[in-house]
């Protein structure tokens, strides 16, 4: 048996089992809607978050859903247990054919309020995290030549805002990270995908329990997407080559506005971003966050600005389906141009005059 068939017999065998799936920060938010989404798909799933109430609803989400579930409990910031649980994965679900890093903690607060420890711990959990995903993820897929690696990042990675400058630098340090690392896997020529899904605002409970400064109960930045927006688009993103993927307007505007206008956006975010970061509503004395360790109950996928929230964008639509809209788009320019030609030559032929000719075939002029 060639090699080649060996391949193929792989190929088929894969197709055959469900696919299993690591989701970090599954037990709340986007993960946890990313979760569902490949529940809904039979997928068997890995759920990595360091809360043991989330991760029980996590679980019980995916088994109801259709799935195969496995929580357990991870600090991400750490690489041995990230190892760990990578290992145990393979162990009771079989082969990992995508990985997503979505794990992440955040402060919302002026940098010249920050302390030493809040930078290194949003730095190891929203850079370091991702990067030890990622490894534990390709020591795995790259000996087997297949399998996906998602990146959750955010328009963030292009486009800083004021009082998130520790998570803005951490989605940063991702990208080049993740750039850096597919031009390795071009030049080994391996077939493991690596992809980033740029993510806009979304309604997700971390609002409730990131750690702030500010005066005001934190709100993500209008407009705002429900988390089910997001895991479809991620559940589309394993099981399409793209090299990065925006999901939302928002997203789409952050990155060119970055490029071409900055500095205007500079003292635009200076003006509006402190603002638009906050709610109405005072912050509780002694309100709890989850930034050194997890929040005990189960938050779900959803926070609490549902009323505000999006349920389907557009553009995602517009970017999933850019091919055969480019297509149709060609082909009715095609129709039209050739449309126009042949009007333009029955006019022609309608203002040129009638020519006869005599019996020696000379052409007289009605």
């Amino acid at each position: 048996m060639n090699q080649r068939t060996v391949s193929a017999d792989a190929t088929v065998k894969r197709r055959r089992r469900p696919e299993v799936v690591v989701v970090t920060g599954a037990s709340a938010g986007v993960g946890r809607a990313i979760a569902r989404e490949f529940a809904r798909h039979g997928a068997s799933v890995g759920l990595l978050a360091r809360g043991r109430d989330g991760l029980a609803g996590a679980a019980n989400d995916v088994k109801r859903l259709g799935g195969h579930a496995l929580p357990v409990i991870t600090d991400v910031a750490d690489d041995r247990q990230v190892e760990q649980a990578a290992e145990r994965i393979e162990r009771e679900l079989g082969p990992i054919d995508i990985w997503i890093n979505n794990a992440m903690v955040s402060v919302l607060s002026p940098a010249l309020q920050m302390t030493s420890e809040e930078y290194r711990r949003v730095t190891e959990v929203t850079y370091l995290g991702y990067v030890y995903g990622t490894l534990a993820a390709l020591r795995r897929m790259v000996p087997r030549d297949s399998g996906v690696v998602i990146q959750i990042g955010s328009a963030l990675a292009y486009r800083s805002i004021p009082l998130q400058s520790a998570y803005c630098a951490a989605k940063h340090a991702v990208q080049g990270f993740t750039e850096s690392l597919r031009t390795e896997l071009i030049h080994d020529g391996s077939h493991v995908h690596l992809t980033t899904v740029q993510l806009p605002a979304v309604n997700t409970p971390q609002f409730s329990w990131i750690r702030t400064r500010m005066p005001r109960h934190p709100q993500p930045v209008p407009p705002i997407y429900q988390p089910e927006v997001i895991a479809r688009a991620v559940y589309w993103a394993a099981h399409h080559r793209r090299r990065e993927f925006s999901v939302g307007f928002p997203t789409v505007q952050a990155i060119i506005g970055d490029k071409f206008i900055p500095g205007w956006l500079d003292y635009y975010l200076g003006a509006i971003g402190y603002r638009s970061q906050q709610t109405a509503e005072p912050v509780q004395p002694g309100r709890p966050d989850n930034l050194c360790g997890p929040l005990p109950g189960d938050y779900g996928a959803r926070g609490e600005f549902s009323d505000r929230a999006l349920e389907f964008s557009a553009q995602t639509w517009i970017n999933q389906n850019r091919g055969w809209l480019a297509l149709s788009a060609f082909g009715l320019v095609a129709w039209l141009w050739r449309l126009s030609l042949n009007g333009t030559a029955r006019a022609m032929s309608v203002s040129t005059p009638a020519v006869a000719r005599n019996s020696f075939g000379v052409p007289v002029m009605r």
